[in-house]
């Protein structure tokens, strides 16, 4: 028997979404979340520089990820939940601020105790910016949340593939003092986020006085089961991701022999595929369904990861652009689907994915790098090849048609 409940819109969509696209403050919501994820992507680009200029082990490397994105994660969901019930509209501006100061920090860190400071407190700043910059999104949406969520995204994934380009022409270059150059474009994406502010605040206090909307309760027993699905498909993406954006470089310059340089050009060449693909995950969900994407993009990369570690450096170099592209589109569809399942939580649910997926990733760089200092380097890509069968999980999501959830029982 087909059962379906209708998702009523959420608290949010109703007090705060303009009847139109907001496609303005997307663009510049976009633009800080690129100016945020360049800066962070400096951390992962230099990782060469800091394991020569420290004399760190791969162990050691994995745990500057795990610091930057354990402190991001563990804040995001409180973070979310405070927010949702009282809306901070400067609270982005103070976030970039923490990004900045840890991006000082890093430039002058004489030791790899100072470099996981400044690590954390770049993942401060991440836990701060990326719930609210979500609700911005949506709220700015004008219904269509996948687009807005996709565009919100391919800005951070654009900056997360402009950072080791940037690293290999200025960084590694002129050593560790020359990041603090890149406080600039922390100035810059403080200066957006306090106008975004501004327009934020405008609207919270343009729906103070509507009538709040209270949606129909979906079955809990389905919610847990839906999120569980959603949270280890988050799991599986980012835990293969995490065997790219932290040991890439490494494993290209140790199997192939190429040059630092080198290796951060095809790590460049995989985050612009990321991000390429960032921008058709959401929209192509608001059409055909996000279950329909989240089939393709986990489960759909599986037979191209399992042949990399298998073949020459230019199919590499193919392959992994294939993979970084098909797998960057189950986000935008994952975050969505579970705002669906739990309307007028925006900010918490925002805050859970994004900081598991951060969570994730970090655990993943610890594991990974204990993984390459027994195994060798090669061996985490052999590993990791699977994960992205976990997507087979995706048949236990109920379906989402048109606005609907679809059960069978």
């Amino acid at each position: 028997m087909a059962v379906e409940t209708r998702l009523q819109p959420s608290f949010e969509s109703l007090q705060a979404a303009p009847a139109r696209t907001g496609f303005g403050v997307l663009g510049a919501i976009s633009f800080a979340h690129f100016l945020n994820d360049m800066i962070q992507s400096l951390i992962l680009a230099i990782y060469p520089l800091l394991k020569s200029g420290f004399s760190l082990s791969f162990a050691q490397i994995g745990l500057i990820t795990l610091t930057y994105q354990i402190t991001a994660s563990l804040l995001q969901p409180a973070i979310g939940l405070y927010t949702d019930k009282r809306p901070q509209p400067y609270s982005l501006a103070v976030g970039m601020g923490f990004t900045l100061g840890g991006l000082l920090l890093l430039a002058f860190a004489p030791t790899f105790g100072v470099v996981l400071l400044a690590a954390a407190l770049v993942g401060t700043g991440s836990s701060i910016f990326h719930p609210e910059s979500s609700r911005v999104a949506r709220m700015a949406s004008g219904g269509r949340h996948g687009l807005a969520q996709s565009l919100f995204q391919v800005g951070g994934n654009a900056g997360s593939a402009v950072g080791p380009l940037l690293a290999a022409a200025i960084i590694l270059p002129h050593g560790q003092r020359s990041i603090a150059w890149f406080s600039l474009a922390a100035l810059l994406a403080i200066v957006v986020l306090w106008q975004i502010g501004h327009w934020y605040r405008r609207q919270h206090r343009a729906a103070a006085g509507r009538p709040r909307a209270l949606p129909a309760p979906l079955p809990k027993a389905l919610v847990a089961r839906a999120m569980t699905v959603l949270m280890l498909l988050v799991f599986s993406k980012y835990f293969y991701l995490s065997s790219i954006t932290s040991y890439y470089t490494f494993y290209l310059m140790h199997r192939f022999g190429v040059s630092v340089q080198s290796a951060q050009l095809h790590l460049f060449v995989f985050l612009f595929a990321v991000a390429a693909g960032t921008v058709l995950g959401g929209p192509i969900g608001d059409r055909i369904g996000r279950k329909q994407v989240i089939w393709v993009s986990i489960l759909g990369v599986a037979p191209f990861t399992l042949l990399m570690p298998h073949v020459g450096l230019a199919w590499t170099g193919v392959l992994s652009a294939i993979i970084g592209f098909v797998l960057a589109s189950a986000f935008s569809a994952i975050l969505v689907y579970a705002q669906e399942l739990v309307p007028g939580k925006v900010g918490m649910v925002s805050g859970l994915f994004f900081g598991f997926a951060f969570g994730m990733g970090g655990i993943a760089a610890a594991v990974l790098g204990k993984f390459a200092d027994l195994y060798g380097i090669e061996a985490v890509y052999g590993a990791c090849a699977f994960f992205p069968l976990l997507g087979v999980l995706t048949v236990l999501l109920p379906d989402q048609r048109g606005g609907r959830l679809v059960t069978r029982g």
